[in-house]
């Protein structure tokens, strides 16, 4: 094998390492099957014991029962955008959206587009989205209230999920799916693009609270209802079969090797003090995310002009450091320290910055 960097992308992003060595290992020949994976039929007894897995290892790792759904559903994040409201607006109340970035903007526009009543009761646009509002009021008479839980693009998170009363909260969790612990019971719906925290790109991961399958309104083309693939055990069509078994085998590690939610927050918290108490002792690097609002994921970050910023990409990726610069929109530097990025990683990292420092600034 030859030599592996130390991966921050933001998306697609790195898988731990044992689950690559377990895909390598089952390749060829799946579980005594004589096929690999990807060619094995999604109708196959191989194939429902790979998705049942992945169902049942995702309800345990977040404490949820049977009256939630787990879907598999191809179009990633970006089809869920406008999913959500033709599945579950109620017909003359409105969608309430908090707007906090790039995503949650394009969340807002699908829905704007059907011609919902969008309401955006929150936003963070007035300091560059750099900071997670606080202090808004959620309507009753709302439909749901959706939020994204992390924001790659600007290195924002929600420290602790808004508070909605009995109005269902629907979320984009792409970037921070399965790094911590959650209480799923006020969630109507949670959605993740599985490419940044549970697998390769490809689909989606949909969890939807059984009572919301009941809003789903007549006259939807049948793939894009929800109850198409809670009906079916995602198995309508052909699923994502490959992403779907690497999820599982992502979950599995998260489960038997790390130990769980718990664990990993724990990890995840270690990996975020380490850069940011560099980045906060520094005179030459500024983060640019407010404090309380700071990403365990994604830290985004400056330096002291552009110039610098594209030597020290530069530099990192000779010493095995990728996938640092800032996404395209906003420039600057970021680290993605997504559950597969290691402490070694980040280590490694926090050393480089602390030497481009004393050596360029």
């Amino acid at each position: 094998m030859g030599k592996r960097i130390h991966n921050f992308s933001a998306g697609p992003a790195a898988l731990p390492l044992p689950v690559l060595e377990e895909i390598r290992d089952e390749l060829l020949d799946y579980k005594g099957a004589g096929m690999s994976i990807m060619e094995i039929s999604h109708r196959s007894k191989y194939f429902d014991d790979v998705i049942n897995g992945a169902v049942d290892r995702t309800k345990k790792l977040l404490g949820m029962g049977d009256d939630f759904h787990v879907l598999f559903i191809q179009g990633g994040a970006s089809l869920q955008f406008c999913m959500v409201p033709m599945n579950l607006a109620l017909e003359g109340r409105p969608v309430d959206y908090i707007n906090t970035g790039t995503w949650s903007t394009k969340a807002i526009k699908e829905a704007q587009i059907q011609g919902r009543d969008v309401r955006i009761i929150a936003s963070s646009e007035d300091r560059d989205f750099s900071y997670i509002p606080r202090g808004f009021q959620v309507d009753g008479e709302a439909s749901y209230l959706h939020f994204t839980s992390n924001n790659t693009i600007k290195g924002t998170q929600w420290p602790e999920f808004p508070e909605a009363g009995d109005v269902p909260l629907v979320c984009d969790m792409s970037s921070d799916f399965m790094s911590r612990p959650i209480d799923p019971r006020p969630f109507g719906l949670i959605y993740a693009g599985a490419q940044k925290n549970i697998g390769p790109s490809g689909c989606a991961m949909v969890i939807i609270r059984r009572d919301m399958l009941d809003r789903i309104p007549e006259g939807l083309p049948t793939m894009l209802k929800y109850s198409t693939f809670s009906e079916k055990n995602s198995l309508y069509n052909t699923p994502s079969c490959f992403v779907i078994y690497v999820i599982g085998l992502v979950l599995k590690w998260l489960e038997e090797e790390i130990g769980g939610l718990e664990a990993m927050e724990t990890i995840n918290r270690e990996k975020a003090r380490i850069l940011y108490d560099l980045i906060d002792g520094s005179g030459f690097y500024r983060g640019t995310a407010e404090k309380a609002s700071r990403s365990l994921m994604n830290v985004t970050f400056r330096l002291p002009n552009e110039d610098l910023e594209d030597r020290f990409v530069g530099e990192a990726a000779k010493k095995g450091l990728g996938g640092l610069k800032g996404h395209r929109s906003v420039g600057g530097c970021r680290a993605s320290i997504y559950n597969a990025t290691t402490l070694e990683s980040v280590r490694a990292l926090a050393d480089f910055m602390s030497h481009f420092e004393k050596t360029q600034g």
